[in-house]
């Protein structure tokens, strides 16, 4: 599935959706980015994307552009039932999701809020969970001035749409640890999730 820097997590949805209609009971999503060509490299660097040291600094002041990252994420899923049967190890329960398409925005760095804003809405009404439940959520945040204030504005959005939290709700990036992985990017944070999760 290419679908840019979601693709991995596009994988885990097609994964889910199998699942929770019985077409499998077993799925492995999985993502990997390996940078063979500098192509890509070059064009960040000339476009002004790329953070001079290589490093993403999500949500910072000195946030700078991202910073490429190779790696791979695999995960294997199952209903929580059949997982509990089989004896498995359970890190997280995956309990709804939802996608679209960015639609129209002012460029690549540029994520479109409003559409953002709807997608986090779906997710929350198909996954059953209330806004004021959220204690924590994985940002894709790239580390660029202007990417991840948008980003985290439609979180803000959507969060207090049902009137002021009682706590406040965390925010992160597995990009600040590892670089953007880009096409395996959503696995890495997905797995960074399910890690926490498991480990309180």
């Amino acid at each position: 599935i290419d679908t840019a820097c979601s693709s991995s997590l596009v994988a885990v949805f097609q994964a889910c959706q199998a699942l929770w209609t019985g077409q499998s009971k077993l799925a492995i999503a999985a993502g990997v980015n390996v940078i063979l060509d500098p192509a890509l490299n070059v064009f960040y660097a000339k476009a002004g994307l790329s953070a001079p040291d290589g490093r993403c600094k999500t949500f910072s002041a000195a946030a700078d552009g991202i910073g490429r990252a190779e790696g791979a994420g695999i995960v294997v899923l199952k209903r929580p039932s059949d997982a509990i049967a089989d004896g498995d190890s359970i890190y997280a329960v995956i309990r709804g999701g939802a996608l679209n398409h960015d639609g129209r925005s002012n460029g690549l760095t540029q994520p479109n809020r409003w559409a953002q804003e709807q997608l986090l809405r779906r997710a929350l009404q198909q996954s059953a969970v209330a806004p004021a439940d959220l204690e924590y959520i994985e940002l894709h945040g790239t580390g660029t001035l202007i990417g991840d204030p948008i980003e985290a504005n439609a979180l803000g959005t959507v969060l207090t749409e049902q009137g002021p939290r009682n706590q406040a709700c965390a925010v992160g990036s597995v990009k600040t640890n590892f670089g953007h992985l880009e096409a395996a990017a959503g696995i890495a944070g997905l797995i960074k999730l399910a890690l926490s999760v498991s480990h309180g």
